[in-house]
């Protein structure tokens, strides 16, 4: 047993598996990635096993997205291998004396990859048949089609190294054939080749199921044994090499859906990248990686201040060609932009608006709908849409009507926005159902794997590719692809710019919707709108009483005059909404000193807070002439839950400070948006009311993840929760609200 267990610790496998942990264990942290990713642990609440065991590609999850996620696994499987082999050679000499030396790594390198693939699929049936509601059939082909493209890519592999280890015996054959150029390649005395002290290697498996006692290689000189694994290395590089070209050609052809792929492979392909450029870097430049990487850091430094080279995205349909002319940002500016004169020139602008919306409704005093709807990513989007479907219904088709004002934060607003524009084609003559639940599955529909695809075969490696808008040349990066990706979901419904907005907001044909966004600098709104707003950039406040407040908002309007304006995407202005960290790239504005932007979510999730400064900005005028204010939110959480952080181990208590930020935002947010509630009850008293539709999962556990993908069964809980006791209340209040009377009813 002693000498079994002995054996066992000296094979190949079990000392590969271990000097995995010696050396270079950063790159066991994109095993443990994987990992954590697939059990649900890593980014849980967004959803990120999803990706990896609910490939979706063209719109279906089959054995054709499994198959492209088995090709992903094994590049990063081989990227792997390639890597280590590279980097660890010189502790396993024996190799190079077998034939395919590569082949004989991988087979004993196997122990990570054969785990991570027998978790895997055990999590991938689960998943498949609980969360996508998958029949037996339908998961067999599902794991067929993974494991088809897993040994298609790897059976490729190899055959490009046996045709390389071919080439390899070939040029040394002279050599070994010629007796006085072969002694020359063994060593005498104290030159005789040891074995690596961190590898004490007795046994290996030549083949899957074969052992193999280790030979002695003492007696070959270090060179022919180092000429051996170099070309091997070289062969290695190249194909490492060749894979980035694929991508790099993959690039120039990500805007036909069919080079879209499942966002696991985008993530997948980004690891084996970063592996594999990693390894190399190690292993040319050696004691010298870190200065080169400093240096590298460096003149990438330089080019960006000369603009060289510009990695940041624009907002499409800006004009950022003439950098002398571009607005300033600075106090200064900011005060004039909202001066008395300019606030009261734009309020008297808006209660124009609110005149001709008022003229349109059925009655002298209607009530006024207001449209706030949050943040959640896809969760949010299709919730917001099916509550919208179901007031429109509600409301005979009256809803868009009698709505004045809408905005909200990321998800949310894609939904609300998708169905206005739905609304607004109808009301141009188009035969659309609004009530179809077609509008629910586009608005639910992925947008992560072009945004993924994009941001490993265009941002990272192919050249810059331009596209127009206006005469305005830009970048296409993952930005543009999610842009792209959401107007293909909406068949181009989303695909106008403000200008194509502005006549009917004006004329208060649809409700006014405003899009903010935080700037990153100063955490100021930038509030972006066809109507100027400079009257939302300081709160209502009586100037002979208070010092003067500064702005804590930008109107887009105002600020951008000169840079076109009204140019600007819908597409691009959501976009902005709803840039989560990272995974969208922050929006740069032509101004100077240059500003950036990302979510809304991040100050005003809700969007209630913009809201209740427009009520008090246009108290008076509602008042006068309405019998009452609605506020309809529409949230992917419920109000005031009941989630205590609670630290079970010792990890989270050290974490606990950092983390503890980030999960009270929306609560925090919901506190002091309570506070402000509140007084604009007092402001406007009986005229005010606030209907809720929460997204409550039937388990709190199940929970729709928070991004831009949803499973089979994420859906079907959306839809469901509609008829939650909450949400059906409120629907009953907003019937009683839709009859004729002289003041709302008393909910």
């Amino acid at each position: 047993m002693k000498i079994f267990l002995r054996g066992l610790f000296r094979s190949f496998p079990i000392q590969l598996f271990l000097l995995h942990f010696k050396k270079f264990q950063v790159l066991l942290i994109f095993w443990f990635v994987l990992f954590s990713t697939v059990n649900g642990t890593f980014m849980k609440s967004f959803g990120a096993d999803s990706l990896y065991l609910a490939p979706e590609y063209l719109g279906e999850v089959n054995a054709l997205s499994a198959a492209f996620v088995g090709v992903a696994i094994g590049i990063f499987i081989m990227s792997w291998n390639i890597t280590t082999f590279i980097l660890f050679s010189r502790h396993f000499r024996f190799l190079a004396t077998t034939s395919n030396p590569f082949l004989k790594y991988c087979i004993n390198n196997g122990i990570i990859p054969l785990l991570f693939l027998g978790f895997y699929f055990n999590r991938a049936v689960k998943f498949a048949g609980i969360k996508e509601l998958m029949t037996t059939s339908e998961i067999t082909l599902l794991v067929g089609g993974f494991l088809g493209g897993l040994i298609l890519i790897i059976a490729i592999s190899f055959f490009y190294f046996f045709r390389a280890d071919k080439t390899i015996i070939r040029r040394l054959t002279p050599v070994i054939s010629n007796p006085q150029l072969f002694k020359a390649q063994f060593r005498r005395g104290e030159d005789k080749l040891t074995q690596s002290r961190l590898v004490k290697v007795e046994w290996y498996l030549n083949s899957l199921f074969t052992l193999k006692k280790v030979r002695d290689v003492s007696h070959y000189s270090r060179e022919f044994v180092e000429t051996i694994f170099n070309r091997h290395h070289f062969a290695a590089v190249l194909s490492i090499f060749v894979a980035f070209i694929f991508l790099i050609v993959m690039g120039f052809w990500l805007d036909d859906p069919l080079f879209q792929l499942p966002a696991a492979c985008g993530i997948t392909l980004f690891f084996s990248i970063l592996i594999a450029v990693s390894g190399a870097f190690t292993y040319f430049m050696q004691s010298w990686s870190i200065p080169v990487l400093v240096l590298i850091f460096f003149v990438l430094n330089l080019l960006y201040r000369h603009n060289i080279i510009d990695p940041t995205n624009k907002a499409y349909g800006l004009n950022y060609d003439n950098k002398e002319q571009r607005p300033a940002y600075t106090r200064e500016r900011l005060f004039e932009l909202s001066s008395p004169e300019r606030t009261a020139q734009d309020k008297e602008h808006m209660i124009r608006i609110l005149d001709r919306w008022k003229a349109r409704q059925d009655s002298k005093k209607p009530v006024m709908f207001i449209i706030n709807t949050s943040g959640g990513g896809n969760r949010s989007a299709t919730f917001t849409m099916n509550v919208m479907q179901c007031l429109d219904s509600l409301s005979n088709g009256e809803l868009m009507r009698k709505t004045a004002f809408i905005t909200g934060a990321s998800g949310g607003m894609l939904g609300a926005a998708y169905f206005r524009e739905l609304s607004r084609a109808k009301a141009a003559g188009a035969a659309i159902r609004l009530q179809d639940d077609k509008y629910v599955d586009d608005i639910s529909g992925d947008l992560l794997n072009a945004l993924f695809t994009s941001f490993v075969a265009r941002d990272l490696a192919s050249p810059a590719q331009k596209f127009n808008v206006d005469g305005y040349q830009y970048v296409k990066d993952r930005g543009y692809a999610f842009e792209q990706k959401l107007n293909q979901n909406t068949h181009g419904f989303l695909n106008k710019q403000l200008k194509d907005l502005n006549e009917d907001e004006v004329n208060a044909r649809t409700p006014l919707m405003l899009f903010s966004s935080v700037i990153t600098q100063d955490s100021r709104k930038m509030l972006i709108s066809t109507q100027p707003m400079s009257y939302l950039m300081k709160p209502v406040y009586d100037t002979n009483k208070l010092a003067e407040i500064e702005p804590d908002a930008v109107d887009y309007q105002s600020m951008f005059a000169g840079q076109d304006p009204m140019n600007l995407r819908l597409l691009t202005a959501l976009r902005m909404n709803a840039t989560f960290p990272y995974v969208l790239p922050n929006v740069w504005l032509p101004t100077n000193p240059v500003i950036d932007v990302m979510d809304a979510g991040l100050r005003d999730n809700y969007g209630l807070e913009t809201t209740i400064r427009y009520l008090q900005v246009f108290q008076t005028w509602i008042r006068e002439n309405t019998s009452g204010v609605v506020l309809i939110q529409i949230r992917d959480r419920k109000i005031a839950g009941w989630e205590p952080f609670e630290a079970s181990n010792i990890t989270e208590i050290a974490t606990k400070p950092v983390l503890l930020l980030q999960h009270n935002w929306y609560k925090m947010q919901e506190y002091s948006q309570n506070d402000l509630l509140c007084l604009s009850q007092q402001i406007l008293g009986k005229h005010f009311y606030k209907l809720s539709f929460q997204y409550l999962p039937k388990k709190e556990d199940a929970r729709a993840a928070l991004n831009f993908h949803l499973t089979k069964s994420e859906k079907l809980d959306i839809n469901e929760a509609l008829f939650s006791a909450n949400n059906q209340q409120s629907f009953q209040f907003f019937k009683e609200l839709l009859k004729p009377r002289n003041n709302p009813p008393a909910k």
